[in-house]
């Protein structure tokens, strides 16, 4: 970790919270925000925009535990949970919620950096799977449309296929637009045209 970061720890009990913002102000110079309350939490987690949150909590239900991962935005930022106990359960729940590091036997000075650096490291790294999940998905949809386009060429013109996406790629070069915009314009007039 090489910036400071803005972490917000979530814990209610302040004999907790203040040896792990301490804790964490030794790890570097960040900014350690305490919330207690966790009525409003969505809310006040939006509000800070946090680089990490840690939340801290004895027992954990699987209402609680759903609660504090939506609040806390898995999917935008690293969301450490530190347990004192757990069963399979809980940690599949929170796995499926998006946590990313999901600790048992509560939350100890000595172990606040490497799990921090864990959590934001895996944080990442499903980001970037995320990200590369979502272009997968859009190419493919794109490679859909083109070859929708291509057969509607094939069947109005009495095309082949080559001829087809060459024609394609032509009209896509000479408006300047992705072969797929073209590809997408042509399905729908041809869907306006009832073809």
């Amino acid at each position: 970790m090489s910036k400071p970061l803005l972490i917000v720890v979530v814990e209610p009990d302040p004999d907790r919270a203040q040896p792990i913002a301490e804790g964490l102000r030794d790890t570097g110079q960040h900014d350690v925000r305490i919330i207690a309350e966790q009525s409003g939490l969505a809310r006040k987690v939006a509000e800070l925009r946090p680089d990490v949150v840690l939340i801290d909590i004895a027992n954990p239900s699987r209402d609680v535990l759903e609660e504090l991962a939506l609040a806390s935005g898995p999917s935008e930022r690293p969301v450490a949970m530190f347990v004192d106990r757990s069963d399979e359960q809980l940690t599949r729940a929170a796995i499926e919620a998006g946590i990313s590091a999901y600790v048992v036997d509560g939350l100890r000075a000595e172990r606040i950096k490497p799990i921090l650096d864990a959590a934001i490291a895996r944080f990442h790294i499903f980001q970037q799977m995320r990200a590369e999940l979502a272009a997968t998905r859009a190419a493919l949809e794109e490679r859909k449309i083109i070859d929708r386009a291509k057969a509607l060429l094939m069947k109005a013109r009495g095309l082949d296929e080559e001829a087809a996406y060459g024609l394609l790629r032509k009209a896509a070069m000479d408006q300047g637009k992705r072969m797929a915009d073209i590809a997408q314009q042509l399905v729908m007039a041809a869907g306006l045209l009832g073809r």
